[in-house]
Protein backbone atom coordinates (compact mmCIF):
# COMPACT_ATOMS: atom_id res chain seq x y z
CA UNK A 1 0.00 0.00 0.00
CA UNK A 2 1.09 3.58 -0.60
CA UNK A 3 -0.16 6.78 0.98
CA UNK A 4 -3.06 6.88 -1.47
CA UNK A 5 -4.67 3.70 -0.13
CA UNK A 6 -6.61 5.37 2.73
CA UNK A 7 -8.17 8.84 2.65
CA UNK A 8 -8.96 9.95 6.22
CA UNK A 9 -11.12 13.06 6.56
CA UNK A 10 -12.02 14.89 9.76
CA UNK A 11 -11.53 14.67 13.53
CA UNK A 12 -10.32 18.30 13.57
CA UNK A 13 -6.52 18.04 13.11
CA UNK A 14 -3.63 15.62 13.60
CA UNK A 15 -2.68 17.66 16.67
CA UNK A 16 -6.15 17.00 18.12
CA UNK A 17 -8.65 14.12 18.02
CA UNK A 18 -7.35 12.83 14.67
CA UNK A 19 -4.15 11.82 16.46
CA UNK A 20 -5.90 8.67 17.74
CA UNK A 21 -6.78 6.97 14.47
CA UNK A 22 -3.82 8.50 12.65
CA UNK A 23 -1.47 7.36 15.41
CA UNK A 24 -2.82 3.82 15.21
CA UNK A 25 -2.52 3.66 11.43
CA UNK A 26 1.07 4.88 11.75
CA UNK A 27 1.81 2.20 14.35
CA UNK A 28 0.35 -0.48 12.05
CA UNK A 29 2.30 0.77 9.05
CA UNK A 30 -0.90 1.71 7.18
CA UNK A 31 -0.16 4.69 4.91
CA UNK A 32 -2.89 7.32 4.60
CA UNK A 33 -3.65 10.79 3.30
CA UNK A 34 -5.29 13.14 5.78
CA UNK A 35 -7.72 16.07 5.34
CA UNK A 36 -8.53 18.25 8.42
CA UNK A 37 -12.16 19.03 9.27
CA UNK A 38 -11.90 22.66 8.17
CA UNK A 39 -10.43 21.95 4.74
CA UNK A 40 -12.47 21.18 1.65
CA UNK A 41 -11.66 18.01 -0.21
CA UNK A 42 -9.83 18.68 -3.46
CA UNK A 43 -10.74 17.06 -6.77
CA UNK A 44 -7.37 15.32 -7.04
CA UNK A 45 -7.87 13.73 -3.62
CA UNK A 46 -11.31 12.38 -4.52
CA UNK A 47 -10.18 11.06 -7.90
CA UNK A 48 -7.14 9.17 -6.57
CA UNK A 49 -7.79 5.42 -6.42
CA UNK A 50 -8.32 4.29 -2.81
CA UNK A 51 -8.92 1.16 -0.80
CA UNK A 52 -10.81 3.01 1.95
CA UNK A 53 -12.51 6.37 2.51
CA UNK A 54 -12.97 7.41 6.17
CA UNK A 55 -15.31 10.24 7.24
CA UNK A 56 -15.10 11.08 10.95
CA UNK A 57 -16.36 14.41 12.31
CA UNK A 58 -16.09 15.83 8.80
CA UNK A 59 -19.08 18.05 7.90
CA UNK A 60 -20.96 17.31 4.69
CA UNK A 61 -20.68 20.96 3.70
CA UNK A 62 -16.94 20.53 3.11
CA UNK A 63 -17.53 17.94 0.37
CA UNK A 64 -18.66 19.09 -3.07
CA UNK A 65 -21.51 17.00 -4.48
CA UNK A 66 -19.61 16.17 -7.66
CA UNK A 67 -16.68 14.86 -5.62
CA UNK A 68 -19.06 12.80 -3.49
CA UNK A 69 -20.26 11.16 -6.70
CA UNK A 70 -16.66 10.27 -7.58
CA UNK A 71 -16.09 8.71 -4.15
CA UNK A 72 -19.32 6.69 -4.32
CA UNK A 73 -18.35 5.47 -7.79
CA UNK A 74 -15.08 4.19 -6.33
CA UNK A 75 -17.00 2.45 -3.55
CA UNK A 76 -19.32 0.77 -6.04
CA UNK A 77 -16.21 -0.42 -7.86
CA UNK A 78 -14.79 -2.04 -4.70
CA UNK A 79 -13.38 0.61 -2.34
CA UNK A 80 -14.49 0.71 1.30
CA UNK A 81 -16.54 3.47 2.93
CA UNK A 82 -16.46 4.08 6.70
CA UNK A 83 -18.22 6.76 8.72
CA UNK A 84 -17.27 7.13 12.39
CA UNK A 85 -19.53 9.00 14.83
CA UNK A 86 -19.15 12.50 16.20
CA UNK A 87 -20.77 15.90 16.35
CA UNK A 88 -20.06 16.49 12.65
CA UNK A 89 -20.87 12.95 11.53
CA UNK A 90 -24.29 11.65 10.42
CA UNK A 91 -26.59 14.56 11.33
CA UNK A 92 -24.87 15.55 14.58
CA UNK A 93 -24.48 19.25 15.25
CA UNK A 94 -23.38 20.47 11.85
CA UNK A 95 -22.69 17.11 10.19
CA UNK A 96 -25.80 17.27 7.98
CA UNK A 97 -25.04 14.10 6.00
CA UNK A 98 -28.70 13.14 5.58
CA UNK A 99 -29.79 13.11 1.95
CA UNK A 100 -26.23 13.19 0.57
CA UNK A 101 -24.66 10.74 -1.88
CA UNK A 102 -22.39 9.47 0.90
CA UNK A 103 -25.41 8.80 3.12
CA UNK A 104 -27.10 6.88 0.32
CA UNK A 105 -24.05 4.62 0.01
CA UNK A 106 -24.04 3.73 3.72
CA UNK A 107 -26.39 1.01 5.00
CA UNK A 108 -28.06 3.29 7.56
CA UNK A 109 -30.79 5.90 7.70
CA UNK A 110 -29.56 9.37 8.72
CA UNK A 111 -32.14 11.82 10.02
CA UNK A 112 -32.35 15.57 9.51
CA UNK A 113 -32.54 16.38 13.24
CA UNK A 114 -29.96 16.28 16.01
CA UNK A 115 -29.04 12.60 16.46
CA UNK A 116 -26.45 13.00 19.23
CA UNK A 117 -26.81 10.90 22.38
CA UNK A 118 -24.54 11.95 25.26
CA UNK A 119 -24.27 9.32 27.99
CA UNK A 120 -23.74 10.53 31.54
CA UNK A 121 -24.47 7.04 32.91
CA UNK A 122 -23.18 3.63 31.75
CA UNK A 123 -23.55 2.77 28.07
CA UNK A 124 -22.26 -0.75 27.40
CA UNK A 125 -21.25 -2.20 24.05
CA UNK A 126 -23.10 -5.44 23.26
CA UNK A 127 -22.07 -7.91 20.54
CA UNK A 128 -25.08 -9.14 18.56
CA UNK A 129 -23.38 -11.08 15.78
CA UNK A 130 -20.05 -12.67 14.94
CA UNK A 131 -18.18 -10.71 12.30
CA UNK A 132 -14.55 -10.24 11.19
CA UNK A 133 -14.62 -6.76 12.76
CA UNK A 134 -15.58 -8.10 16.19
CA UNK A 135 -13.68 -11.40 16.10
CA UNK A 136 -11.46 -12.47 19.02
CA UNK A 137 -12.36 -9.63 21.41
CA UNK A 138 -13.77 -10.03 24.97
CA UNK A 139 -17.22 -8.53 24.35
CA UNK A 140 -18.87 -10.85 26.89
CA UNK A 141 -16.06 -11.23 29.42
CA UNK A 142 -15.23 -7.52 29.64
CA UNK A 143 -17.70 -5.37 27.67
CA UNK A 144 -16.43 -1.82 27.10
CA UNK A 145 -18.32 1.42 27.69
CA UNK A 146 -18.79 4.45 25.44
CA UNK A 147 -19.51 8.08 26.28
CA UNK A 148 -21.84 8.98 23.42
CA UNK A 149 -22.95 8.15 19.89
CA UNK A 150 -25.13 9.17 16.96
CA UNK A 151 -28.55 7.53 16.75
CA UNK A 152 -28.73 5.71 13.42
CA UNK A 153 -30.91 2.90 12.10
CA UNK A 154 -29.99 0.08 9.71
CA UNK A 155 -31.49 -0.28 6.28
CA UNK A 156 -32.93 -3.55 5.05
CA UNK A 157 -30.27 -6.17 4.42
CA UNK A 158 -27.67 -4.54 6.66
CA UNK A 159 -26.02 -6.39 9.55
CA UNK A 160 -25.75 -4.95 13.07
CA UNK A 161 -22.80 -6.68 14.81
CA UNK A 162 -22.76 -4.26 17.77
CA UNK A 163 -25.28 -2.21 19.68
CA UNK A 164 -25.13 0.03 22.73
CA UNK A 165 -27.17 -0.68 25.87
CA UNK A 166 -27.74 2.31 28.13
CA UNK A 167 -28.47 1.98 31.86
CA UNK A 168 -30.06 4.21 34.44
CA UNK A 169 -28.11 3.75 37.67
CA UNK A 170 -28.87 4.77 41.22
CA UNK A 171 -27.34 3.92 44.56
CA UNK A 172 -29.51 1.90 46.92
CA UNK A 173 -27.92 1.56 50.34
CA UNK A 174 -24.48 0.04 49.80
CA UNK A 175 -25.08 -1.18 46.26
CA UNK A 176 -25.84 0.20 42.82
CA UNK A 177 -29.04 -0.62 40.99
CA UNK A 178 -28.80 -0.83 37.16
CA UNK A 179 -32.02 -0.47 35.15
CA UNK A 180 -31.77 -1.16 31.38
CA UNK A 181 -32.74 1.82 29.24
CA UNK A 182 -32.47 2.46 25.48
CA UNK A 183 -30.66 0.18 23.03
CA UNK A 184 -29.39 1.52 19.71
CA UNK A 185 -27.25 0.21 16.83
CA UNK A 186 -23.56 0.95 17.29
CA UNK A 187 -22.02 -0.73 14.24
CA UNK A 188 -23.86 -1.34 10.97
CA UNK A 189 -22.15 -3.01 8.01
CA UNK A 190 -23.32 -3.52 4.45
CA UNK A 191 -22.42 -3.28 0.79
CA UNK A 192 -22.55 -0.68 -1.96
CA UNK A 193 -21.98 -2.31 -5.31
CA UNK A 194 -18.75 -4.27 -4.95
CA UNK A 195 -17.59 -2.13 -2.00
CA UNK A 196 -18.04 -2.67 1.71
CA UNK A 197 -19.53 -0.03 4.02
CA UNK A 198 -19.44 0.41 7.78
CA UNK A 199 -21.21 2.94 9.99
CA UNK A 200 -19.83 3.21 13.53
CA UNK A 201 -22.02 5.43 15.70
CA UNK A 202 -19.47 6.10 18.48
CA UNK A 203 -16.36 8.25 18.13
CA UNK A 204 -12.77 7.07 17.81
CA UNK A 205 -11.49 9.78 20.20
CA UNK A 206 -12.52 11.31 23.54
CA UNK A 207 -14.97 12.20 24.75
CA UNK A 208 -17.52 9.98 23.03
CA UNK A 209 -15.21 6.96 22.88
CA UNK A 210 -15.54 6.81 26.67
CA UNK A 211 -13.81 4.00 28.53
CA UNK A 212 -13.34 1.98 25.36
CA UNK A 213 -10.19 3.96 24.60
CA UNK A 214 -8.48 2.03 27.42
CA UNK A 215 -10.09 -1.35 26.64
CA UNK A 216 -7.57 -4.19 26.86
CA UNK A 217 -4.83 -5.42 29.19
CA UNK A 218 -2.01 -4.22 26.94
CA UNK A 219 -1.09 -0.74 25.73
CA UNK A 220 -0.49 0.48 22.18
CA UNK A 221 1.39 3.68 21.37
CA UNK A 222 1.54 5.61 18.13
CA UNK A 223 2.24 9.01 16.65
CA UNK A 224 1.46 10.44 13.23
CA UNK A 225 3.93 13.21 12.53
CA UNK A 226 3.17 16.10 12.97
CA UNK A 227 0.40 14.85 15.26
CA UNK A 228 0.36 14.20 18.99
CA UNK A 229 1.42 10.85 20.46
CA UNK A 230 -1.30 8.53 21.75
CA UNK A 231 -1.49 5.55 24.12
CA UNK A 232 -4.58 3.32 24.05
CA UNK A 233 -5.82 -0.09 25.15
CA UNK A 234 -4.82 -3.11 23.08
CA UNK A 235 -8.39 -4.33 22.48
CA UNK A 236 -9.47 -0.85 21.38
CA UNK A 237 -6.59 -0.86 18.90
CA UNK A 238 -7.45 -4.36 17.63
CA UNK A 239 -11.10 -3.39 17.12
CA UNK A 240 -10.24 -0.37 14.98
CA UNK A 241 -7.63 -2.30 13.03
CA UNK A 242 -10.20 -5.00 12.20
CA UNK A 243 -12.76 -2.31 11.34
CA UNK A 244 -10.45 -0.69 8.77
CA UNK A 245 -9.07 -3.99 7.49
CA UNK A 246 -12.49 -5.49 6.77
CA UNK A 247 -14.08 -2.36 5.33
CA UNK A 248 -11.18 -1.56 3.02
CA UNK A 249 -10.25 -5.20 2.26
CA UNK A 250 -6.73 -4.42 3.50
CA UNK A 251 -5.81 -7.95 4.58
Amino acid sequence: MDNRSVLYMGDTTLAGPASYLAGLMTAWGTPFEYVPSDQRLEASQAKTQRKLFIFSDYPAGMLDGALAEIIVRQVRDGAGLLMIGGWESYCGKGGNWGGTKIAEALSVEIGRGDDRVNCDQPAMVVRLAEHPITRGLPWDERPPTVGGYNRISPRGGALVPLEVQRFAVRRVGERFEFTPAERDPLLVVGECGRGRTAALAMDVAPHWVGGMVDWGAGRVEGEAVPGAGIEVGSDYATFFRQLLTWTGRMD
